[in-house]
């Protein structure tokens, strides 16, 4: 299940499944429900470029993490596992989903993604279903503080089996050496086929 970033659509990111070994798996790309500018946003109020900060942020992460887990439950049989995967507000989104409802979903890949710093009522169960959490992000990246990046990396390390990667030189954007590390990251955890060279 892919999840946009801020400003952006649904179309955005299903072409990225070709780069990361998932291009013939099923998926849904969902366009946030907030129109904003020639595209769309998960959340409508932040502090800056679509960025929302602490109890603001909790409570609208919790709101579309509820819209989406919503839409999961009317579409997608509950025998069907589900990877969330998303980048900025969406890659928050994806590894906020497995906090939301722990069970349902079996993973998340966070590109470029950051923490909603609050508690949520799925955090304790996490921290025994140990689910896998790709995490990487630009070491050039300016939209969020260090500080949220690293409560990224430490949360998940506690509460998932955390696979970060830090890109140098990359700043909020998504390249080639993280589609090859997502891709490992897929085929390790048996959500896509070892691919043949």
């Amino acid at each position: 299940m892919l999840l946009h970033g801020w400003g952006s659509n649904e179309y955005d990111l299903p072409d990225l499944l070709n780069y990361c070994g998932a291009g013939s798996a099923d998926y849904a790309s969902l366009q946030a429900p907030i129109a904003y500018g020639m595209g769309y946003t998960w959340f409508g109020a932040w502090t800056h470029e679509g960025v929302p900060e602490g109890e603001s942020l909790d409570k609208q992460a919790t709101e579309a993490a509820q819209a989406i887990d919503a839409w999961v439950a009317e579409h997608i049989p509950a025998t069907r596992p589900v990877v969330a995967m998303g980048f900025s507000q969406g890659g928050l989104l994806a590894a906020h989903l497995l906090r939301f409802n722990p069970k349902r979903y079996a993973a998340a890949v966070s590109c470029s993604g950051w923490l909603a710093p609050g508690s949520v009522a799925g955090d304790a169960e996490l921290a025994s279903l140990k689910p896998p959490v790709f995490y990487g992000h630009g070491a050039a990246d300016d939209i969020f503080p260090k500080a949220d990046v690293t409560a990224m990396g430490e949360f998940w390390h506690e509460h998932g089996t955390l696979t970060e990667q830090v890109y140098p030189g990359m700043a909020h954007s998504i390249n080639m050496p993280e589609m090859r590390d997502i891709q490992r990251f897929l085929e390790t955890n048996g959500f896509i086929r070892p691919q043949i060279w």
